[in-house]
């Protein structure tokens, strides 16, 4: 890292952080598809799979909230190693399950296990984006963008990664041993990290107030909300809707839906983490709310217009597209559209904190992240049971414009002190 760009002193630590959260991502996209997958081959529907995930997204809800206390009140370390080894629990936790238990018990169990493992994800994301802000010197010439979407596109790319991983050590080792293989790579990772993080990196100066969790500035709280409805435009048709389609209605053998989400999901990260490449212009606050208010705008026309061309009435003759063309280009191109602005509200959420408060909001904002992707995950399975794969298109472009308008009052702000 070049020396003007990171404070000499943090960054042995950041990379530490930075280090340990790739090793996480990794784990954690390798469950989500081998839970996926085992428990389809079990005999589980795909709403009862998506019911697994839904306890999983609601604790990152109460996570996001109390871990950026925690991380401002303890510091960045506590939440990384928690993070570190609730997962590890959660992986040994999975690995009891028996086929033989009954059905209602697996879910349950498996729910809780997962639960773990949404906590233990949202307090190491936590600690790892909070970190960036402490250790880039500089914000007003674009270091920062640089940096946040550097982060949050890796760590996407490599989630989609782990979804390939997750596939291949079900094959080859089975559930149980790929569980326990995980566990023991999070552990050396776990002590790796506790030898190296020393620094209390984000420990506020000030004792934090009761009323410091809630009382966010305006920023933060619109941009907050854009979160919320943002990340709900995802995945109200990404967990449920259209995988199932892909299988039911398309005839794609699993492995290939697998894929399918996992090139996304690596295609996704890699745009996100080139967007301030080809945004030379985004370097504060106000320049990334324009471009979040302008990309915004052009990603709620996107599953609209995807709608419409699955729409027999609306759609263009059958000899011109294909309906798999139409879904698979248009997810595609989405996919890219949302990335970008993904990058810039995560850039902006940093651009607002206040450095010794950086924990304390960005818990708070990806707490509003999780309750989009709780609502969105609940809404697929619902939305496409009741009215199938465009219905929940036709939601997500309706989130997309929610997410615009609370955008907007953006335009305006201004970017918080170092």
């Amino acid at each position: 890292m070049a020396a003007e760009s990171v404070r000499a002193a943090d960054g042995r630590t950041y990379a530490a952080v930075t280090a340990a959260y790739w090793a996480f991502t990794l784990t954690d996209g390798a469950l989500r598809m081998l839970v996926l997958l085992h428990f389809h081959r079990l005999g589980f529907t795909p709403l009862d799979i998506a019911f697994l995930f839904l306890l999983y997204e609601a604790m990152g809800i109460v996570t996001n909230f109390l871990g950026g206390w925690i991380g401002a009140r303890f510091g960045l370390k506590i939440t990384l190693f928690s993070g570190l080894a609730v997962q590890i629990a959660a992986l040994l936790m999975l690995s009891l399950t028996d086929p033989a238990w009954t059905a209602l018990f697996s879910v349950g169990y498996v729910m809780v296990a997962q639960a773990l493992s949404g906590i233990a994800k949202d307090l190491t994301k936590m600690s790892s984006k909070s970190a960036v802000k402490l250790v880039v010197a500089s914000e007003g010439d674009g270091l920062l963008f640089k940096w946040v979407s550097i982060l949050t596109g890796s760590k996407n790319a490599l989630k989609g990664v782990g979804f390939l991983l997750g596939g291949v050590m079900l094959q080859w080792l089975g559930f149980e041993v790929s569980l326990y293989a995980m566990a023991g790579m999070l552990a050396l990772v776990l002590a790796s990290a506790v030898l190296t993080v020393t620094a209390d990196l984000g420990k506020a100066k000030q004792k934090i107030a009761r009323r410091d969790l809630f009382a966010k500035t305006r920023e933060i709280n619109f941009l907050s909300a854009a979160r919320i409805f943002l990340f709900a435009s995802r995945d109200v048709w990404f967990v449920v809707g259209v995988p199932v389609f892909l299988y039911d209605r398309l005839g794609w053998s699993f492995d290939r839906v697998g894929l399918f989400m996992a090139v996304w999901v690596v295609g996704y990260g890699i745009v996100q983490a080139l967007v301030p490449r080809f945004m030379r212009k985004t370097k504060d606050a106000g320049a990334a709310a324009r471009g979040a208010a302008l990309w915004g705008g052009l990603l709620a026309l996107l599953p609209a217009t995807i709608a419409a061309g699955l729409t027999p009435q609306l759609a263009p003759p059958a000899d011109m597209l294909a309906p798999s063309v139409i879904l698979i280009g248009g997810l595609l191109t989405f996919g890219i559209v949302f990335a970008v602005n993904s990058a810039l509200h995560s850039y902006l959420i940093v651009a607002y904190s206040d450095a010794d408060k950086v924990a304390l909001n960005v818990g708070f904002y990806y707490m509003a992240n999780a309750v989009g992707r709780f609502a969105g995950t609940l809404l697929s399975g619902l939305v496409y049971q009741l009215a199938g794969l465009t219905a929940t298109l036709w939601v997500s472009a309706a989130m997309v414009a929610v997410a615009v308008v609370f955008t907007l009052p953006l335009l305006a702000a201004r970017p918080a002190s170092s």
